[in-house]
């Protein structure tokens, strides 16, 4: 088998509007497409079975959990392992690059970084601190893992170093702001499950995302995220946060699609996390044992947290 084979692994739920689009943009250099689905009530399934791709179906937890399940239980045969969103592409220009340059890289890069640009409202977020956000996707098959956290993972590749490469890598969710905001009010439950987990220590610790292990970038945003930011009142913080990205950061030039975008992932977004994060605690800090409180924390947003305890 050649050293650039290449896995990708898709995670699915209702997703027709996106999935054929994902997997033509990794068919130039995949030899494998999975698709993890969570029993769709669409037509995803059958678009995933029409291209070719191999469907495995499990019931969906968090984003973490179900990835790494794919890598345990699917026994992919591929040297890379390429994780993408259903509504992510995989533009020409990198998948040329990946193409090219995957044959010639050292066998002590064990990760590649790719530079992701969001498009809202049919416009290129480019300002903000939105772009390029730095992700790595594409690993070495045994290297890498995503972080067993409830929102925020990242992939962390190990026993080797990471690399960046340029070329399109695009999300562009074609559904409407009622998507938009119901997607990050679940987001915000879990963000809020992994910052109450940090302060009451309800679930085995991680290791610790670095710089070599994923990017530079990443680490940074983690390490001021987790030792400053979630120490700041929330209606400060959230504030701050906007104006630091609206105004610091250029945001108002992405016009009338930016100003809704950073609004609503900027301010909005952040706000509703901390409104959760109070909202929990009132009722977490009236118990005095781990267990009870994981307990009181399943009850309150619905997700069954599989704690060892």
């Amino acid at each position: 088998m050649s050293d650039n084979n290449i896995a990708v692994i898709i995670l699915t739920y209702n997703e027709e509007k996106h999935l054929e689009r994902a997997m033509r943009s990794v068919s130039s250099f995949s030899n494998e497409i999975l698709v993890v689905d969570s029993f769709s009530t669409d037509r995803t399934v059958e678009i995933a079975k029409a291209f070719g791709a191999r469907v495995l179906q499990r019931r969906f937890d968090n984003q973490a959990r179900q990835f790494n399940w794919a890598l345990d239980c699917s026994n992919l045969q591929s040297d890379w392992i390429l994780r993408l969103d259903a509504d992510e592409i995989i533009e020409s220009d990198l998948a040329e690059e990946i193409t090219k340059r995957l044959p010639f890289l050292s066998h002590e890069v064990v990760g590649i970084n790719l530079k992701r640009k969001h498009i809202f409202l049919d416009r290129w977020i480019r300002h903000g601190g939105r772009y390029p956000l730095l992700m790595l996707r594409l690993w070495r098959r045994g290297h890498g893992r995503v972080e067993d956290r409830w929102m925020d993972e990242h992939v962390v590749v190990s026993d080797g170093y990471t690399v960046t490469l340029n070329g399109g890598f695009l999300d562009h969710n074609l559904n409407d702001l009622g998507y938009f905001t119901e997607k990050h009010n679940k987001y915000a439950t879990r963000e809020a499950i992994e910052i109450l987990n940090q302060r009451y220590n309800l679930f085995t610790a991680q290791p610790s995302l670095t710089a070599k292990g994923s990017s530079f970038q990443a680490t940074l945003k983690r390490f001021v995220k987790e030792r400053i930011y979630n120490f700041v009142p929330f209606p400060i913080s959230s504030l701050f946060y906007f104006l630091y990205r609206y105004v610091l950061q250029l945001g108002f030039l992405d016009g009338g699609p930016g100003i809704i975008y950073h609004f609503l992932q900027g301010f909005w977004y952040r706000f509703l996390v901390g409104a959760k994060v109070f909202e929990y605690n009132l009722v977490l800090r009236t118990y005095s044992s781990r267990h009870e409180r994981i307990r009181a924390l399943e009850r309150l947003t619905g997700y069954s947290l599989g704690a060892d305890i």
